[in-house]
């Protein structure tokens, strides 16, 4: 059976490219009836916290990306955080120090860095060169006398090519030359991430290891180590980097790179999911859009490419803008009270019904101005109480021509007559308006919009209208009637 696993460190947010890394792991097990693990790589003791572990899970969950053991599930190949497997690690350990394909050394940092700098002053690869790999007993023991903690290094054998079939890369060839003995087990006794990994993919049945391309330069740390214990090696297939639109990789200094992030400002987990799963995913076809079951049905590694990704933040807008489209109004109510009532546009607690109904109304007058949905913070002003924003330039010009008060004074007559201000009894007005004046649309249409919301675009009048009630919309058209009376 197929089984794949997701192993964040716990030091910080989920981050766009481990999302990713988690969505192709999570895709395969679907489309192969595999099982899809999530455990924890919590041995960075200073910087690992049980918050940010929970908070990986969470963010997992808002994408809806379920796995089937791990973390918060539990199962049959737990634990599922490396500090509770340190017995385990033990256990490996002791059989490579027995085999001899592993020994103790007791260098200090002080030895292994002047022997780095000796390496790269020489324009060679840094490592290290064994001085303990033949250590007598009467050495060891005068350095444990000394007080010297020793590390446990993997004994890299000479001479050896390591060959790798990466399902996305193809072969990959390494040089075990260069690679040096490496560090296994810390001088605390905590593993380090090449031999916990390996441990912990054989001891839970891994098949095949799909993360990103910054881990194939472990790989073949990790393949020695399999052949040494004489464990089966699983495929790995490693993906590609995520670059910003410079073509650099992507950093905090390119916005936000947190999936946190973007929850937090509105995003759609299915918009960010069909996002993320484009990056480095080509789908047969020409679509674009695709829900978690369709993407299920049609991934495939050989599909995925090994040239980078690029985040495009104009295209995770575009494509979130089509999801909000599709959206049910009442969800995207529930999304959007949080940001409305932030900035007061609301009142806290129970909203009535009417104060609902006001919502709902509001986002899908301005759902075709929206890439996400903290944005509805931004239209506000165009429906609630108060003055318009003073119109400038080319919108004040067009409130000075001769025919407006004619045209705002004949608006306020049909409002008033109205029994109720809707958007079925406000569109026909303009109509109406246009029709009895003689004017072009454009010349009923404008004034109006800006003498309510100071600005040439926005949402649609019949929306604004409503929105803004009856009260607010006098309140706004005797203001603009006064400013130009005082200008003229």
């Amino acid at each position: 059976m197929l089984k794949v696993r997701f192993a964040p460190s716990p030091t910080g947010p989920l981050h766009i490219g481990g999302a990713r890394s988690a969505l192709f792991n999570y895709l395969l097990a679907r489309k192969e009836d595999g099982v899809f693990i999530v455990r924890s790589e919590d041995t960075d003791l200073e910087r690992s916290s049980r918050e940010s572990e929970h908070n990986i899970m969470e963010a997992l969950r808002w994408l809806n990306i379920q796995w089937d053991e791990g973390i918060e599930v539990g199962g049959d190949n737990g634990p599922y955080r490396q500090t509770e497997r340190l017995a385990l690690y033990q256990e490996y350990t002791d059989r490579l120090l027995a085999s001899g394909d592993a020994y103790y050394c007791y260098c200090s940092e002080e030895e292994l860095e002047q022997e780095r700098q000796d390496l790269m002053a020489k324009g060679e690869t840094p490592r290290y060169l064994g001085k303990c790999r033949h250590l007598s007993a009467a050495e060891r023991q005068t350095y444990e006398a000394a007080g010297r903690k020793p590390v446990v290094r993997f004994r890299v054998p000479e001479g050896r090519q390591i060959l790798i079939n990466d399902r996305v890369r193809g072969e990959v060839v390494f040089d075990s030359d260069g690679i040096g003995d490496y560090v296994i087990v810390k001088s605390d006794g905590i593993p380090t991430y090449n031999f916990a990994v390996v441990i912990d993919d054989t001891t839970m049945n891994i098949t095949h290891v799909i993360r990103g391309e910054e881990h194939l330069s472990n790989t073949p740390r990790q393949v020695l180590i399999y052949q040494a214990l004489g464990l089966p090696t699983p495929e790995f297939a490693h993906i590609s980097l995520i670059l910003n639109t410079e073509g650099k990789k992507m950093s905090k200094r390119d916005g936000d790179t947190a999936v946190i992030d973007y929850q937090a400002k509105g995003y759609l987990p299915e918009a960010v999911v069909n996002f993320i799963a484009l990056m480095g995913w080509s789908p047969p076809g020409e679509e674009e859009f695709f829900t978690l079951e369709e993407m299920t049905q049609a991934f495939s590694l050989e599909r995925v490419s090994k040239s980078p990704a690029v985040f495009d933040l104009n295209k995770l807008n575009y494509m979130n803008a089509h999801y909000i489209k599709q959206a049910d109004p009442e969800r995207l109510t529930d999304l959007a009270v949080p940001y409305l009532r932030e900035m007061g546009a609301i009142p806290q607690g129970t909203l009535s019904e009417e104060e609902r109904a006001w919502v709902t109304h509001y986002v899908q007058a301005i759902i075709n101005h929206l890439s996400y949905m903290a944005q509805v913070k931004d239209f506000v002003h165009y429906v609630q109480g108060g003055e318009a924003p003073a119109p400038e330039g080319e919108a004040l010009e067009i409130l000075q021509g001769e025919q407006v008060p004619a045209v705002l004074d004949l608006f306020v007559e049909k409002l008033k007559s109205l029994e109720a201000i809707r958007v079925d009894t406000v569109k026909p007005l303009f109509k109406q308006i246009t029709k009895e004046t003689k004017l072009g649309g454009k010349q009923v249409f404008m004034p109006i919009r800006i003498a309510l919301t100071g600005q040439m675009h926005g949402p649609e009048l019949y929306d604004i209208v409503p929105l803004l009630g009856l009260e607010n919309v006098l309140s706004r058209l005797a203001g603009t009637k006064a400013l130009l009376a005082g200008s003229r």
